[in-house]
């Protein structure tokens, strides 16, 4: 015995206005491809895209948009907010404190503000007051912002070499540092 072999559902034959519909639907679609082409090649000829009466990414932003987006996109927000402390130094240390300290430079990784201040007596009295300077900074930045405050004594004068040394001395460079 054979097996009949199963029966197909038979396509129905398509009258003359399906055949219509069909060829319009193709109709479209070729229209609307050489259209796409054709607009891409539009723009190339005119330098790119250009923009619309809709905003999109490529609309200009304002400056500080912009900068805000580059800080967020590097991962600049602490550096920047530290940036902002030194330009504030005044108003958070008192007018006192900034007169005679002034920051350096902040080390990221190991989160240390340098402080030089212009006397060895400031900079002891600032070594007393770097704890709660760090509280101060840190509830200003951020938790965990700046571990430790290093403060630097005065620099000394420029060392002036000459004949009248004694050997081994560093000159009035003893007395600073």
């Amino acid at each position: 015995m054979t097996d009949p072999q199963p029966e197909r559902p038979k396509t129905p034959e398509l009258s003359g206005v399906d055949l219509a519909r069909q060829a319009l639907v193709a109709a479209k679609e070729q229209a609307r491809a050489r259209g796409a082409a054709a607009q891409q090649k539009k723009q190339a000829r005119r330098g790119g895209l250009r923009s619309g009466a809709r905003a999109d990414g490529r609309d200009p932003l304002p400056l500080g948009a912009a900068i805000n987006r580059l800080i967020t996109e590097r991962g600049w927000e602490t550096p920047a907010a530290v940036g902002g402390v030194m330009g504030r130094w005044p108003q958070l240390v008192g007018p006192e404190v900034a007169q005679h300290c002034e920051p350096q430079k902040y080390d990221e990784d190991a989160r240390v503000l340098t402080v030089q201040c212009d006397s060895t007596a400031w900079a002891t009295q600032l070594r007393l007051l770097a704890p709660q300077l760090v509280a101060r900074l840190n509830e200003d930045l951020g938790h965990g912002t700046v571990k430790v405050i290093k403060v630097l004594g005065p620099g000394g004068p420029a060392r002036r070499y000459g004949a009248l040394r004694a050997p081994g001395s560093k000159g009035p460079g003893d007395t600073y540092g």
